[in-house]
């Protein structure tokens, strides 16, 4: 029997787990499999293990594990891997599929227009901060450069920089302030992140200590969209179309 196993982040934020749940089980109705779960890498519960581990309880022979990441780094290409190993190895006879994280996409970039536009109209002259994650794999970089791209592509803004909250430069606290010291009319913080989380928090007491003499606005981040949802259903079709994964990866 086929199943899905959603994996999530993690996140102290109880909040930020929630969303992450909510998103996925919006998300469920589009895809044709019996059985589907969530669990998160860290931080939070369910684990990986506890993901197998129901779904095999629930009858599941062939296993899609569809990591619900932005962007492929380090978590999806080693963390999630290696735990998956970990725990497949408790159920020898299931076979298991990975499939990609949702990936540099044209129509997210959409929906980060969006939530600028909820926080107020957009003028010409307007500068945008866009605060990333951040990881040490080099692919985070070449990822936000086509993310900048396309942003500016479509906005036709000239004023907009990439910061990163860990593991990149420049970080977000410096990218920030030199943002803020250009004293623009409209500054936009925009997160490049799915859900509430540490992130976000940190984000908010940053702003809130920033000195600014034009409108700062810290924008919401990415949350449940019906057009991501789409692409992570895209994304698990694209999975059971793909060979069973021999660990390691």
């Amino acid at each position: 029997m086929k199943a899905v196993l959603y994996i999530c982040h993690g996140t102290r934020i109880k909040e930020g787990a929630r969303q992450a749940a909510d998103f996925i089980r919006a998300t469920m109705p589009l895809v044709d499999a019996p059985i589907q779960e969530i669990c998160y890498l860290e931080l939070s519960a369910p684990s990986i293990e506890e993901g197998l581990r129901s779904c095999v309880e629930k009858g599941a022979t062939d296993i899609t594990a569809i990591p619900f990441l932005l962007l492929t780094a380090g978590h999806a290409k080693e963390d999630i891997p290696e735990e998956l190993a970990k725990a497949a190895r408790l159920f020898p006879d299931v076979l298991i599929r990975y499939g990609r994280p949702l990936g540099v996409q044209e129509q997210i970039v959409d929906v980060l227009i969006d939530r600028m536009k909820e926080a107020s109209p957009i003028s010409t002259d307007a500068s945008v901060l866009l605060v990333g994650r951040g990881s040490s794999d080099p692919a985070t970089k070449e990822d936000f450069s086509q993310i900048l791209n396309l942003f500016q592509s479509k906005t036709k803004l000239t004023d907009v920089t990439i910061g990163y909250m860990a593991a990149c430069e420049p970080s977000f606290e410096d990218a920030l302030h030199q943002a803020a010291n250009k004293n623009p009319r409209q500054l936009f913080i925009v997160p490049y992140l799915l859900f509430t989380g540490i992130l976000t928090k940190t984000m908010e007491r940053a702003v809130k200590r920033l000195d600014s003499s034009g409108e700062v606005y810290l924008c919401r981040h990415l949350g449940y969209d019906p057009v991501i949802g789409r692409i992570l259903a895209e994304r698990v079709e694209e999975a059971f179309q793909s060979e069973p994964v021999c660990f390691p990866l």
